[in-house]
């Protein structure tokens, strides 16, 4: 069953929480517009933060597939391929989030760490606010 990926991650305008719910069996997050619930479909704004992830993304593959196997303790030519190329297909993996989610210990975290996406009463995303990375290159 299709569900919000980034539920509880997601504020209005006001830096109110954004509800979620079902329009049938469309999933939803809630705006409250003045007393006004307007229901926007989920997948309508997770694909714009989809998106905006898979744009930090795309062209830095190598890099952060070296950074994830050394911090997964797995340095390894085979383990840098096949993260690799996992995320080289990042785009393909939209529908599967879509049907998993992002477990709730993960959302948690990703709150915890400064992880907030604003969006307005049409569910268009204003503002996406992510933890801070460092690099020595400074990138």
């Amino acid at each position: 069953m299709v569900q919000p990926i980034f539920e509880g991650l997601i504020v209005d305008e006001k830096d109110q929480v954004v509800e979620t719910g079902f329009v049938g069996d469309e999933p939803c997050y809630i705006v409250d517009d003045a007393g006004f619930k307007r229901h926007i479909p989920s997948e309508y704004v997770d694909r714009q933060i989809w998106e905006h992830m898979i744009g930090q993304i795309k062209g830095k593959e190598d890099l952060i597939a070296d950074e994830t196997a050394k911090m997964l303790g797995q340095d390894d030519l085979f383990s840098h391929a096949l993260i690799e190329s996992q995320l080289k297909n990042v785009d393909q993996q939209f529908e599967s989030l879509q049907n998993s989610g992002i477990p709730a210990d993960g959302r948690a975290y990703l709150g915890m760490m400064g992880f907030k996406v604003v969006i307005n009463v049409h569910g268009d995303v204003i503002r996406i606010d992510q933890p801070a990375t460092s690099s020595e290159e400074g990138e």
